[in-house]
């Protein structure tokens, strides 16, 4: 590609397609749906008098649990004191899986930790009805039609926090406010600290993590009511069970199926990551004292070491809110704080206090959100990285989604993602920095591809994990680092799983020809040294002059 000229903007495909960065502006500014929906919320709850009838907890796909779920408790005790019938359900569209691309993990564990919570609330003779809207402008319309049939007058939620969802609560505001006659209550639930309060000593909301990080842990520590719990609803009584038995039986007729884009391929692959990720709170639970017993304590020294396996993988538990932060926090603190919820490296073990800094980096991810939303419509927080013109390498693109790029360390994480639906924090670093950085391409098609892979994927997380930077990995050096030994990449390499020493990490340069020829090992797609060059001279050529 010439260098000479300049263009307006990249092209994408019909996957990455975005809006201008002028209207990005508007988003963030005069039109910020979270602002906008606290204040209608706000506005509505307190004014709105309406007469109780039927109570409804609305579960959305980031709070699948019913322990310390703070709209589910809010709802429970509504129905308590009005002496109403508690209901809930979860409204489903098949083409929300599609449009963010939710992969087969991610969509299964959360059927599965849905029908564990519905079993759950059963027994408490409370329903969980799950509603099926075919279309995404639909959800408000068939929420609605649920409202009215089964008499509610009262409906709790959980906030989320990107734009999509923001504007689907604005819009079921704008459906039941003309009648007066429904109340909508939204519960700030993903995060210990409320999204965008945390602000800078000029007043605006920090936008770096480092002090965000550091105010999150003040936060914390001078408000301990910060972690309180809330625990499970209370049961509705048999004769209201038998007042809405048509709903129990409803919800056993119609419990959906994922649609055919999102089953494993096989049932052989659905056991296998159904057993490295087995659905449900208490499972969660479990995972979590087991990291917090076995693995907390070498934390810090060994998270970003790939084979030493040192991660909590309480990711997916997260990402379907299937475990609470608060409880999770909680725990911590008196499992292995002493009681204490100063955090901080002065007042935590190393271990803790450095996993709960990753724990924090989640809360920022959902700060940023709020504050610059449109990090979650396709385009990078920095707007001028969409003035890049990105590389057409159709073959480096499959060969990094295959893991057969020719450099070790980037292909084994691609690998353990094929295998296991998952990929440690260390691997996600370089597989992105080489697919930018080193293919040149677009950084959404990797965004996208974990979308469509990962059984944690988050948006919030994975946007802003995305996020396209000046910083480079050089994945030969980080394996070097972060695999000394090379196990992790021998376990998920074969190929190379004989090779001796330090040719591991870099084997077509490390060892001679005929040796390397008989590895059955491909050559590296591109030259680190050269691709990287290109980049950065890419970068201050479309950058330079951008005027997002």
């Amino acid at each position: 590609m010439g260098e000479g000229k300049k263009h307006e903007r990249s092209l994408s495909s019909d996957l990455l397609k975005h809006p201008s960065t002028k209207r990005a502006k508007e988003v963030d500014t005069t039109e910020n749906p979270f602002r906008r929906l606290e204040e209608r919320i706000e506005a509505h709850t307190s004014s709105a008098k309406v007469k109780p009838r039927n109570v409804l907890h609305w579960f959305r796909s980031k709070d699948l649990r019913a322990e310390d779920n703070r709209a589910l408790n809010a709802a429970s005790q509504k129905a308590r004191e009005t002496g109403s019938v508690l209901l809930t359900c979860f409204l489903y569209s098949p083409k929300d899986l599609q449009w963010h691309g939710t992969s087969p993990a991610r969509s299964d564990f959360m059927f599965e930790c849905i029908r564990l919570v519905q079993e759950q609330l059963g027994c408490l003779n409370i329903p969980l009805v799950i509603l099926t809207a075919e279309a995404r402008d639909k959800k408000g319309e068939q929420l609605m039609d649920f409202i009215k049939k089964h008499d509610v007058s009262h409906v709790y939620a959980n906030y989320e926090y990107e734009v999509d969802e923001l504007r689907r609560d604005l819009d079921l505001l704008d459906r039941i406010e003309p009648d007066g006659n429904v109340y909508f209550e939204l519960h700030h639930d993903q995060t210990v600290v409320v999204p965008g309060t945390l602000l800078t000593g000029s007043g605006g909301p920090h936008k770096v993590f480092t002090p965000y990080h550091k105010s999150w842990l003040s936060t914390v520590s001078e408000d301990p009511s910060l972690l309180d719990t809330v625990g499970l609803p209370e049961a509705n009584d048999k004769a209201a069970r038998q007042q809405v038995q048509e709903l129990f039986d409803y919800q056993k007729k119609t419990f959906p199926s994922l649609p055919k884009d999102k089953l494993f391929p096989s049932d052989e692959d659905r056991k296998r990551i159904r057993g490295l990720w087995p659905a449900g709170h208490t499972a969660g639970m479990s995972r979590l004292r087991e990291f917090l017993h076995k693995k907390c304590d070498t934390y810090a020294k060994n998270r970003s070491i790939p084979a030493e396996d040192n991660s909590s993988r309480m990711s997916p538990y997260f990402a379907a809110g299937v475990v609470s932060i608060r409880q999770v926090l909680s725990t911590s603190s008196k499992e292995c704080n002493e009681g204490s919820v100063d955090f901080s490296s002065s007042g935590a073990d190393a271990g803790l206090a450095a996993w709960i800094r990753e724990i924090v980096f989640r809360e920022f991810y959902r700060h940023m959100m709020v504050v610059i939303p449109h990090n979650g419509m396709n385009l990078p927080q920095n707007l001028k990285f969409d003035f890049v013109e990105w590389e057409d390498d159709e073959e480096g693109w499959r060969k990094w989604t295959e893991g057969t790029t020719g450099v070790p360390f980037v292909d084994a994480g691609m690998r353990q993602l094929t295998s296991e639906a998952y990929m440690h924090n260390r691997l996600r670093m370089n597989v992105s920095s080489y697919l930018r950085t080193n293919l040149l391409l677009d950084y959404r098609r990797g965004e996208r591809w974990f979308a469509e892979n990962l059984v944690d994927w988050d948006l919030c997380n994975n946007t802003q994990g995305w996020e396209p930077s000046y910083t480079v990995f050089n994945p030969i050096s980080q394996a070097e680092k972060c695999d000394p030994h090379g196990d992790f990449i021998r376990k998920y390499v074969p190929e190379l799983k004989d090779v001796k020493g330090k040719a591991i990490f870099d084997p077509l340069n490390r060892l001679d020809k005929e040796e390397f020829k008989k590895l059955g090992y491909p050559e590296p797609h591109v030259d680190l040294k050269e691709s990287k060059e290109r980049c950065l001279q890419r970068h201050k050529h479309d950058m330079a002059d951008a005027d997002p």
